[in-house]
């Protein structure tokens, strides 16, 4: 039988029992001073940390983070920062009414400039008056102490308004210290004033390839809304907006930092709390050449100059390694300096910059401009031609200096009407015989249309695909074109009920336009970028490059972190006769006896670097008349520094007088590190 379980505890000992009161003695004491602190907190002195509370308030500042530096090849800075003092506006201060006049006024622009350049009146559209007494009451304030008119802030801010809604509007950089305090001690009379230090870019040597290194400014609502390209990005930012800057912004654009500082209800500073310090950009490396910049830029000057009695004042140029697409130099003038966006400027120069009426420095014509190219297409029609199987390189044309064509028997010359007798490919290039390709276009115009193939395929009718953005696709006329234009042309006249909008003439394709294009002449539009491109194929044997500006991004202290170069896989086949017919011809254009820029490479060391070149003449037909377009298209074939060279000079007149002469000057400073003389030359072939 089982027994019962003992249910019974030991009782507790007393020595137990005196701990336990003892511990609860205590916990009793910490609770009620614990209480009794909570009830003085609250009841007794909570008025006055409610004061507190309600005074005192955690503001986060950014602290703007200084973009990363531009260098060239070598290190030496094109783009660094510089620390300014600014007085702006902050947009969400400016009355509705400021900003809907403003608004308004820049339709009006956009709306004039839109017209014909006949139809746009004398005088551009007038700036608004100021719209509320608020405005002009603190205008009238800022105006004696920064020393700028009330008419001339109202104009600023109109103008900034208009262009970028959404951005502080800047009324006035680099005040002085003494300006700034003044205004600092009265912010309360200032309402929506924001005087503040400001990282802006610097450019030591001011225009200098301003339109491959682009602007900056902030960030729009559009660009905030790409989350995959500004993810994280807050509104105020300062982004890359053209040009290098824009395309390796996600390098250049550092992280900004951030201040937590208490204040008052006044919004006075009663302390920092935490900080996080900026982060400054990346280091972008290129691959121009700062000193072969500054005298390609000063080359192409003195051919705008030389032909500033045809009426000439543009111009481009492209410098570059035909094996790499690696950019030397490459630039278009006129230029501006990019600092000057960075500050108010005139009605005067905002014209000058901004107007379709202007010498547009802001447009970079070596990658956006489509010019006809004259005689430096003759290469591309040539290796067609053997290509296709309607020549052979040693196949003899008789040049009598001009031809009867078509049914009309239109004539077609030589420049001049000169006669140059037997002629093979290479002589057909050394004395640029139009006869001769005036033939082989005819030859080459068939519906399989061999000639605007092999344009396309040695980089024309579409982009080369350098790394900035804008650039120009350019255009190779064919069948297919010229029927999509005669359409656009007839819907647009049926649209507008006008005879003529001046998109097409309405003509179906002829052979004419064939032998217009194997000169170069016509309908055919390439940037000197495009030029450069295919005669960096006629000198590497048929790769086709990728011109390259950046080469690689670097921390601060110039330790590489990644490269930026994206290598071309493109390559074409070309007849190794045809290679060779066409480089003896470049070759003699430009040391040959008969060669049309024999006298500008007068004194150069061929034998060292040999120099093949060809002069172009385009001539272009609008509105203003009809002018010469001047056009050069070189490379030198060194094995360890090899480099294409293309120069191009609106209204420049003959290829011989103006762009040849300013390939030579860039040669020169690429091989000998000096420029000589200007030579012009005195062929006047087209």
């Amino acid at each position: 039988m089982m027994e019962p379980m003992n249910d019974r505890r030991p009782p507790i000992t007393p020595q137990l029992a005196l701990r336990v009161a003892v511990v609860g003695g205590l916990a009793f004491i910490l609770f009620g001073i614990v209480f009794f602190r909570l009830w003085y907190l609250q009841v007794l002195d909570g008025d006055r940390y409610l004061a507190q509370a309600q005074s005192n308030r955690v503001r986060v500042e950014r602290v703007q983070a200084p973009r990363g530096t531009i260098v060239d090849r070598e290190g030496r800075t094109l783009v660094g920062n510089r620390v300014a003092t600014l007085i702006q506006l902050d947009p969400e201060k400016i009355p509705e009414e400021e900003k809907t006049a403003a608004l308004e006024w820049g339709q009006r622009v956009t709306a004039r400039l839109q017209r014909p350049k006949g139809q746009r009146g004398r005088f551009g559209v007038p700036i608004p008056p100021v719209q509320t007494a608020q405005m002009r009451r603190l205008f009238e304030r800022l105006s004696p102490i920064i020393g700028i008119s009330v008419r001339e802030l109202q104009r600023r801010t109109v103008r900034s308004i208009a262009q970028v809604p959404y951005a502080r509007v800047t009324l006035k950089a680099d005040v002085t210290q003494a300006q700034s305090a003044f205004i600092q001690e009265r912010i309360d009379q200032f309402d929506g004033v924001d005087v503040g230090e400001r990282y802006l870019r610097d450019y030591p040597d001011r225009s200098l390839a301003a339109q491959l290194i682009g602007t900056t400014g902030e960030i729009s609502p559009g660009q905030l809304e790409d989350k995959e390209r500004y993810r994280g990005v807050a509104q105020g930012t300062v982004i890359g907006q053209s040009g290098l800057e824009y395309a390796y912004d996600e390098f250049l654009r550092g992280r900004d930092g951030q201040e937590r500082i208490v204040v008052n209800a006044q919004g006075e500073n009663r302390g920092q709390a935490t900080s996080r310090a900026p982060q400054v950009g990346r280091t972008v490396r290129l691959t121009l050449d700062i000193k072969l910049q500054k005298a390609a830029e000063a080359a192409l000057q003195r051919g705008i100059d030389s032909a500033a009695g045809k009426g000439s004042r543009a111009g481009a140029f492209v410098a570059m390694d035909p094996r790499n697409g690696h950019l030397f130099a490459m630039g278009s003038l006129p230029s501006y300096d990019p600092a000057e966006l960075a500050r108010p400027i005139s009605d005067q120069r905002y014209d000058e910059l901004f107007s379709e009426d202007g010498d547009k420095p802001l447009f970079n014509r070596a990658t956006q401009a489509l010019y006809p190219t004259g005689s430096i297409f003759k290469p591309i029609t040539a290796i067609a031609g053997v290509e296709a199987g309607k020549i052979t390189p040693g196949e003899v044309i008789n040049d009598n200096g001009c031809i009867e064509v078509g049914a009309n028997k239109e004539e077609r010359c030589n420049a001049n009407k000169a006669v140059h007798g037997a002629v093979n490919m290479a002589r057909s290039l050394e004395v640029s015989s139009n006869i001769y390709y005036y033939l082989l276009g005819q030859r080459l115009d068939s519906t399989a249309e061999p000639l605007q193939k092999w344009a396309r395929r040695l980089g024309l009718d579409h982009r080369t695909g350098i790394d900035i953005f804008g650039e120009a696709e350019g255009r190779v006329p064919d069948r297919a074109w010229r029927k999509r234009v005669g359409e656009e042309e007839a819907d647009c006249r049926k649209r507008r009920k006008v005879p003529s909008c001046g998109i097409s003439d309405m003509r179906p394709w002829t052979f004419g336009d064939n032998l217009n294009l194997a000169i170069g002449q016509g309908d055919v539009g390439a940037t000197p970028l495009q030029m450069a491109v295919a005669y960096a194929a006629i000198e590497n044997g048929g790769k086709i490059v990728r011109p390259q500006l950046a080469a690689r991004v670097e921390d601060d202290q110039g330790r590489e972190l990644q490269t930026l170069s994206k290598p071309s896989t493109k390559r074409y086949d070309i007849d190794q006769g045809a290679l060779a017919a066409v480089r003896e011809g470049l070759r003699l254009a430009a040391s040959g006896p008969e060669g049309t820029s024999v006298d500008v490479f007068q004194g150069w060391p061929h034998a060292r670097f040999p120099v093949h070149g060809k002069t172009g003449t385009a001539v272009i037909k609008n509105a203003q008349g009809e002018f010469e377009q001047s056009w050069y298209a070189a490379y030198v074939p060194d094995p360890k520094r090899p480099i294409v060279v293309v120069a191009t000079v609106e209204k420049g007149g003959y290829g011989a007088a103006a762009a040849a002469p300013v390939v030579r000057q860039i040669m020169e400073q690429f091989y000998f590190g000096r420029v000589g003389k200007f030579r012009v030359g005195e062929s006047t072939t087209l």
